[in-house]
Formats: C-alpha cells, structure tokens, sequence
C-alpha cells in the first residue's frame, strides 16, 4: 500500500519519473525499511559505482517509458534487480539519487551511455544490454518502441550488431533463434556449430567478466546458460 501512495505522490509532484522512484522507495518501505545506509563497494572497473548504478536504473527508465505505459510488472523487475543484486540499502540509496537525475523532462541517451562506452569493457556492457531487455520482457513480451530504443541504446554504447542479435533471441522467441544465439546461420556444418559454441561460450563465460558487480555477474551467468541451452537444441535437433 504504500509504494502505491508513494507513486501516487510521486507522479503528482514530479509526473511520471516521480511516479517511477515513489514506486521504488515506497517498495523498499513496505518490504525492507531500516532506515540503514551502507557504502558501494562493488564496481566495474574504474567506473564510480554510483554513477554506474544511477546511469544504468536510468536506461531503464528510458526502456520503460518508450511505449508510453508505465507497466508495475516492469517497475517490480527493476526494483527487485537492485534489491536482490545490491541489497535494500544500498537500492534506496540508489533510488534517491536517481530521482535528482529522472525529474529531467529528457534524459540523454548518448550521455548516459558515455560511463559505459569509455570505461566498461565489452563483457559489462553485453550485461547492460542483456538487464534492458529483461526490463522490456518482464511483461512477457517486448513491445516494437521499446526494441526500437534499445536498438538506439546498443548503438550508442557500440555493442556490435551480431552481439545485439545473439542477446535479443534470448528474449524474443523465434525459429531459429538457438542459430541466433550462437550467431551462426541454420546451414552451418555440425564443425562450425560447434566452433560456435565453444567462442560463444568463452565469451559469455561468467569468469570473463572484468566486474565485481553481483548484477553484471548474475546477468552473465545467464547469458552463459542460453548460449548452454541452444547448443543443446542444436544438438538434439542433429542428433550430434
């Protein structure tokens, strides 16, 4: 009840970014409130936690807002991604900020995404990518806007195209989509299929990884668990 006055409160004052962050704090009321407040201590590398955690809740923001419906079940998967990666704390601490940063009646894409473009190795921002979709999916499915600004998001950032399309099968389910994931065509040879997977697993392998951040560590063992997942349904579909 009282993440929804929150909200309420919230959209009143500042419209739909106060909306988003009385939502959040008013979650993290209902659900953990102690009044504590702890120190970031895990960050990719060279970037301040803070501004990392803040430009990326922020990207989010952008993802939810891109089809004009501000959805809980998206609002819910946000807010848990930070309690349940950085702890309650630490997620309010966050959400504080963030509304400094969301009251903005426009946020800069190519802005936010400077941190992760000059600092961030690859491997961090493919994990980046990968939470915006989750954001985008978690009502089941992902509208064409919010593709669209995701689409602009990877651009600005730089992910690769091949990259884009490997993550995106991951949550827009499609035949063929096992082919995609391991960025190879349906005509490969089983050899390539399985030079495929063991580049694709190197990539994505969780150890890869040039972070600390229990969320970008979490998001990569994901990856790496799809790239597992269509392997195997490459292999079960050729008998291998």
């Amino acid at each position: 009840m009282i993440k929804w006055i929150a909200a309420f409160v919230g959209y009143y004052l500042f419209r739909f970014p106060g909306g988003i962050f009385g939502y959040f704090v008013g979650g993290l009321f209902d659900q953990f409130f102690n009044g504590k407040r702890i120190n970031f201590n895990s960050q990719p590398q060279n970037i301040q936690p803070e501004l990392f955690q803040i430009n990326l809740i922020s990207l989010a923001a952008i993802v939810i807002k891109a089809d004009g419906q501000v959805k809980a079940t998206e609002l819910q998967f946000v807010r848990t991604f930070f309690i349940s990666n950085y702890g309650p704390d630490k997620a309010s601490s966050i959400f504080e900020i963030f509304n400094e940063q969301i009251k903005k009646e426009t946020i800069s894409i190519s802005e936010l995404v400077q941190v992760f473009k000059k600092k961030a190795p690859y491997e961090t921002q493919l994990q980046i990518l990968h939470f915006l979709f989750g954001v985008a999916n978690a009502d089941g499915s992902i509208s064409q806007s919010e593709l669209q600004k995701i689409n602009q998001i990877a651009a600005a950032i730089g992910i690769r195209s091949n990259d884009l399309e490997s993550i995106k099968a991951m949550f827009i389910k499609a035949t063929g989509n096992a082919f995609r994931i391991l960025e190879i065509s349906p005509s490969a040879t089983d050899s390539e299929v399985k030079k495929a997977y063991r580049s694709m697993a190197k990539k994505y392998h969780p150890d890869k990884l040039q972070s600390k951040d229990p969320a970008m560590i979490k998001g990569a063992q994901e990856k790496f668990q799809e790239v597992q997942r269509a392997y195997e349904a490459i292999q079960k579909e050729r008998k291998l």
